[in-house]
């Protein structure tokens, strides 16, 4: 038999094929997968976990010859069917090394699976930091990077814009590097490409020294926040809002890079404790005794509704405790229409919180902000973005009622020019995002080119690229 550095993926046999691809493939018994809000699972034909870039090629030629589509997934952190397939699973759970620093450039190359985490020390090691980081650091740096992931601060835009060339390998098992000088058509189509370009291989991406940030959080009326919403947004260089609807109340972080020392905000009584375990406990009461998620909401509001200073690591000032497996939606609007979207949405509430038997949302609604891009499917693109997202928590796994807040959230976003996270579930199909993103058609032809015969897939790209009909909660755990 050929050896792996001489041989092509084509000349192998198909007997040969299965046995090079034996030790990457994982158990039938353990072939599940779970998102981790717990929201949507699948039981693809075979889940591999590839260790190298041969072993992708080799995933890619069975599936050419089976006839498999392959849909590449991390850790799930999607709280979306986006990773769901019942076909070729490929886990990038072991391609997760740093594969070049450069310390004079300000430029990392690293692997799509690696965890953010991971990437965030590797690169403190070297004095170094991501210029901008979203609420968790849990997933890869491939599923951020394919999804425009995005943290806050008007002059950031979505982490796709840090990166400066992909590695790609392609449906027909070439490998190609793009970048905005190279092949620039193919790189714009995958730095918010859900998968559908080809397998990333290694992302280079701009950094920058390592810096500090001092965070200001301070609580104000909704009112006071939106009426001056420049003042606020504009007031530091990373600046996002937890608005609890119940209270009429924004908590808004402000947080500016420092030289000053460490010096952490909070305490394992007040952020564990009660703001964690205790929360948890009375969200699963919530459940049965609905109107109690009016008084937890409050009782959170509460908890962090005093003056608070804290210096840190970027990456520990960025992230925040996102608690517990939830469903969540995000969607992103101009920042322009901004006050009406969010003033529309409060008025929307506040007559569900009039009606006896109205819908007590959980807390708190995330905003954030983002700058302008020029990425054909990100939803900055154009121009400057607010993204405000909701959630509902599942304590300790269990269910809660959504779907007609999602539904009636969606659709005042949507009045107002608002784009799904792609990350997220949502309901657009292709003409409802051909006229958001006037680059779709452009997108859809680069796919086309570089995938003919749609290995690459799944059943969330035929849904909301394709245009075909495929049921949202085909993958729900509990449908």
């Amino acid at each position: 038999m050929a050896s792996q550095l001489t041989a092509r993926p084509s000349d192998v046999p198909l007997e040969n094929l299965y046995n090079l691809l034996e030790p990457i493939t994982v158990p039938p018994e353990k072939a599940h997968f779970t998102n981790w809000g717990l929201s949507f699972t699948c039981t693809p034909a075979t889940i591999f976990e590839p260790e190298n870039e041969f072993h992708c090629e080799l995933v890619l030629e069975l599936a050419r010859r089976e006839g498999k589509t392959v849909r590449v997934a991390g850790v799930g952190h999607s709280p979306s069917d986006l990773a769901c397939t019942n076909e070729f699973m490929l886990r990038t759970t072991k391609l997760n090394r740093v594969l070049e620093v450069n310390t004079e450039k300000r430029y990392v190359v690293a692997q799509p699976g690696i965890i953010l985490h991971d990437l965030h020390a590797q690169l403190a090691k070297n004095n170094l930091a991501m210029s901008s980081v979203g609420s968790i650091s849990d997933q890869t740096l491939g599923g951020v990077v394919a999804t425009a992931t995005h943290g806050s601060g008007v002059n950031y835009g979505v982490i796709s814009t840090s990166v400066m060339a992909l590695s790609l390998l392609l449906a027909d098992g070439s490998r190609v590097t793009c970048s905005r000088n190279e092949h620039p058509d193919l790189f714009l189509a995958s730095i918010c490409g859900i998968g559908t370009t080809g397998i990333i291989l290694s992302i280079q991406m701009e950094v920058e020294p390592a810096f500090r940030l001092r965070e200001v959080q301070q609580s104000f009326p909704f009112d006071e926040v939106i009426e001056r919403l420049d003042k606020h947004a504009f007031s530091a260089e990373h600046v996002r809002f937890w608005w609890f609807p119940s209270r009429d109340v924004i908590r808004a972080s402000y947080s500016n890079r420092t030289d000053e020392p460490k010096n952490p905000a909070g305490s394992w009584w007040w952020h564990t404790f009660l703001g964690h375990h205790v929360i948890q406990f009375l969200l699963f009461l919530g459940r049965y005794f609905v109107f109690l998620n009016t008084w937890i909401a409050n009782f959170a509001c509460w908890l962090v509704s005093g003056d608070s200073t804290g210096v840190d690591d970027s990456y520990k000032i960025f992230n925040v405790d996102c608690r517990y497996p939830q469903f969540t939606t995000e969607w992103a609007v101009p920042y322009e229409n901004t006050q009406a979207c969010l003033r529309e949405f409060r008025d929307y509430l506040r007559k569900e919180y009039q009606d006896p038997h109205g819908i007590r949302p959980h807390f708190p609604v995330e905003i954030r902000f983002s700058a302008s891009d020029d990425i054909w499917l990100s939803p900055s693109s154009g121009h400057l973005t607010t993204w405000i997202g909701i959630v509902q928590y599942k304590p300790y796994g269990f269910n809660v009622p959504y779907r007609k807040l999602f539904q009636d959230f969606e659709d005042i976003l949507f009045r107002h020019q608002g784009k799904p996270h792609w990350a997220k579930a949502h309901r657009l199909q292709p003409d409802s995002l051909r006229k958001l993103y006037p680059r779709f058609d452009d997108f859809r032809a680069v796919i086309d080119r570089v995938d003919p015969q749609g290995i690459f897939r799944n059943e969330y790209v035929q849904r909301h690229i394709l245009g075909m009909p495929i049921d949202p909660r085909f993958f729900k755990k509990r449908p």
